[in-house]
């Protein structure tokens, strides 16, 4: 399934805009996740259409997110991800492309919640100012020297609920790369439903329920960065079968 005919999936729906969203924006939220082939959304989106608002930026149903994670060189943030720690953090700067924004993002997870702060950029950059250094170091906690480790790119589709205060999220086409490699999953949608407190009576996790497609605990950060970096530089057993998962939806 190509863009265009995702777009057009996408044009029954209720627009809403970036402003209208921001009153939603879901900073302190529980994120739940699952992962299926781009085809499914031939029949998903269309049973959203009454549920759900969709995001429009500058007259665009799927906007292009590019993001540079950072890590030290010990890889300490990924592998307190990967030990299964329930306190742990990812530092990122993310491009939001038709938005012309760019923000430094730090994702804490404490057990089932996760906690996003940020401060607004001009540019990606590959180090960061003393007033960056000094914002990482107060949410950390704790001083890091932090390196870039991984470039993802990918489209979104963000849906809002017209009823209920949650967001989805659909990501498509993703792709990483670091020096000369690269890691693509073009076929695969990783959803993340974004509530204030976990609902399982959202529509979309009733259909998720129905269609036998079940919550899957997956970072596209640790996804990519291990399918990159391998298993010379980290480890990733924790990973193993979930990359299995992906890469059969992808093949």
């Amino acid at each position: 399934m190509n863009d265009q005919q995702v777009q057009a999936l996408l044009e029954p729906f209720d627009g809403i805009t970036l402003q209208e969203l921001d009153e939603i924006k879901l900073m302190n939220r529980v994120d739940t996740k699952f992962v299926f082939s781009i085809d499914s959304l031939n029949s998903l989106l269309p049973l959203l259409i009454k549920d759900f608002n969709c995001l429009q930026v500058n007259n665009c149903t799927i906007q292009t997110y590019k993001s540079l994670y950072f890590d030290d060189e010990n890889f300490s943030l990924f592998k307190a991800h990967h030990n299964g720690r329930v306190n742990r953090f990812k530092v990122r700067i993310r491009n939001y492309v038709e938005s012309q924004l760019y923000f430094l993002e730090i994702k804490h997870k404490v057990k089932n919640r996760t906690d996003k702060l940020r401060i607004e950029l001009t540019d990606f950059a590959q180090k960061f100012d003393p007033f960056q250094i000094e914002f990482i170091h107060n949410v950390l906690q704790k001083k890091m020297d932090l390196l870039p480790v991984l470039w993802n790119e990918f489209q979104r589709i963000t849906l809002s609920g017209k009823n209920r205060n949650e967001r989805l999220t659909l990501d498509l086409h993703l792709n990483f790369n670091q020096d000369e490699s690269n890691f693509a999953m073009e076929n695969v949608v990783v959803a993340e439903l974004k509530q204030a407190d976990l609902d399982r009576n959202s529509l979309f996790y009733q259909i998720m329920k129905k269609q036998g497609v079940r919550p899957l605990r997956v970072s596209k950060y640790c996804v990519g960065l291990y399918s990159i970096h391998g298993q010379q530089k980290i480890k990733g057993n924790r990973f193993k079968k979930k990359i299995k998962i992906l890469n059969s939806i992808n093949s």
